[in-house]
């Protein structure tokens, strides 16, 4: 998927006597999470294409935009030129509420491996984030997927919570 964003020219009051007139065109625009009309010539007439949006919105961290992603329908399992899905993003970058939006969503796919044959639970214990670690391992990611390099999960733990948090669960699926 991919979405056009146009920037706002001018801060928009709708309180103003103007803001009424019915003579210019109005858009719906969302910011901060807020939705509503604007007038068009508030908005520079340049948009810009961002591709894979839901991707976008994952690595920033922004929960809102990811939202509005969700809200429309955009595909949860989209993959980016490196084969990396948002959820894979949130984990690389420890965005702990964005993760948990994605995994309560129908049919996430926890271990899609990108182009180096990393996945979500990889990214998330190469990074050391043990608190996403932890939300992966509760929904059943998988602890046996091997990257390009031949490294599970728990080869690319950088710390020493994440390494134990995927061993216990390694035993207790023997």
């Amino acid at each position: 998927g991919q979405v056009k964003v146009f920037r706002a020219l001018f801060t928009f009051d709708p309180r103003t006597v103007r803001a009424f007139s019915f003579d210019t065109n109005w858009w719906k625009g969302t910011c901060r999470g807020r939705t509503g009309l604007i007038p068009s010539n508030y908005v520079a007439e340049q948009a810009e294409s961002i591709d894979n949006p839901m991707h976008e919105a994952a690595k920033r961290g922004n929960l809102s935009w990811l939202r509005e992603c969700l809200d429309n329908k955009v595909g949860i399992n989209g993959l980016d030129k490196a084969g990396n899905t948002a959820l894979y993003w949130g984990c690389h970058g420890g965005h702990k509420d964005v993760v948990e939006l994605l995994l309560t969503q129908p049919n996430v796919e926890l271990n899609q491996q990108n182009k180096l044959g990393d996945t979500p639970l990889h990214a998330a214990a190469w990074k050391g984030y043990s608190d996403i670690v932890e939300m992966l391992l509760n929904k059943n990611a998988r602890l046996d997927i091997r990257n390009n390099e031949n490294k599970l999960a728990v080869d690319m733990a950088t710390n020493a919570q994440c390494a134990s948090l995927i061993k216990r669960r390694q035993g207790g699926r023997k």
